[in-house]
């Protein structure tokens, strides 16, 4: 009878270091949900660049604005009947 509260105790005390300290654990599973919500922040901040970029090629293949300010921009250029005027800050 002793070996069966022996094999029982030895049982709960490996089920308990299988919950705290194991794989699977409690601190895993703590662990694994602070990675998902991570991830999840990491995503929706993904999406809304992905959501930004794809209304500006939309923009880039329809109209003519965007164009003209990137040409004004990034390159310098102006129209026909416009006068540049080049302000230098000291």
């Amino acid at each position: 009878m002793k070996w069966l509260y022996a094999l029982i105790a030895i049982s709960v005390i490996l089920l308990q270091y299988r919950l705290w300290v194991g794989e699977g654990s409690l601190a895993q599973v703590w662990q694994l949900n602070e990675q998902i919500s991570a991830q999840q922040s990491e995503n929706e901040s993904l999406g809304a660049r992905n959501a930004q970029l794809d209304a500006e090629v939309r923009d880039l293949k329809t109209g003519n604005a965007a164009i003209e300010e990137r040409a004004r921009s990034q390159m310098g250029m102006i129209r026909k009947d416009e006068t540049f005027f080049l302000v230098i800050e000291e």
